[in-house]
């Protein structure tokens, strides 16, 4: 399959999840009971990026295909994070807990924010540490808000609840948004592993040669 058939595929995929996430949530399949953990709302979550770590690790055309996508592209995505300030807003309305709504509000706009600047300046092999970095600061956030999400309950079990994810729309960021964009850091860093290391130290060769 070429690489402009994988994209194909791969759009038309993410499309049926996308049309699934909202079926899903439309029948209420992962609401759970009062005092019951989010299964549901977090196999959602884990299975599609099983599913891409299992082709990723499997099949060498797959694998080409997302290392040959432009890192600049994938990073720019993370730029609609920005809309994690509607966690901050559902906070101070008392819909979600401050426990689960500030750092994943915080985190988002954030990496959002910042998104721009790396998929621009660091995007590149000079700046393959820097770059990494980001990648790695913006699972983190991720990781951060589901986990904070799934355990809210079980961490403050009079507080709060923050049932309002596991329906529309807010439903669309752990089943969709979350596993999707953390798929695209993924790929972002293995396609920075593989950039020359050596960037930095060839133009530190080439300094004291010029000024002689």
């Amino acid at each position: 399959m070429t690489n402009s058939r994988y994209g194909q595929a791969t759009a038309a995929l993410i499309g049926v999840w996308f049309i699934f996430s909202i079926v899903a949530s439309s029948l209420h399949l992962y609401q759970s009971g009062p005092g019951d953990p989010p299964l549901a709302l977090g196999l959602s979550v884990l299975i599609p990026i099983a599913l891409f770590a299992a082709c990723f690790a499997t099949s060498e055309r797959f694998r080409q295909f997302a290392l040959n996508l432009s890192p600049r592209s994938l990073t720019l995505v993370q730029s609609w994070r920005v809309a994690g300030y509607a966690f901050l807003v559902l906070y101070a309305y008392n819909i979600l807990p401050g426990l689960f709504a500030l750092p994943a509000g915080w985190g988002d706009v954030f990496i959002g924010l910042t998104a721009p600047f790396a998929a621009m300046s660091l995007a590149n092999p000079t700046h393959r540490r820097s770059f990494i970095f980001w990648q790695i600061l913006g699972i983190a956030d991720l990781i951060l808000a589901v986990t904070l999400g799934s355990l809210a309950w079980l961490i403050a079990p009079h507080g709060i609840p923050t049932s309002p994810n596991t329906a529309l729309p807010l439903s669309l960021i752990p089943t969709f948004a979350v596993p999707l964009l953390l798929i695209l850091h993924v790929i972002c860093i293995a396609q920075a592993t593989r950039w020359p290391a050596q960037a930095h130290s060839r133009v530190a060769e080439q300094l004291p040669s010029a000024a002689a």
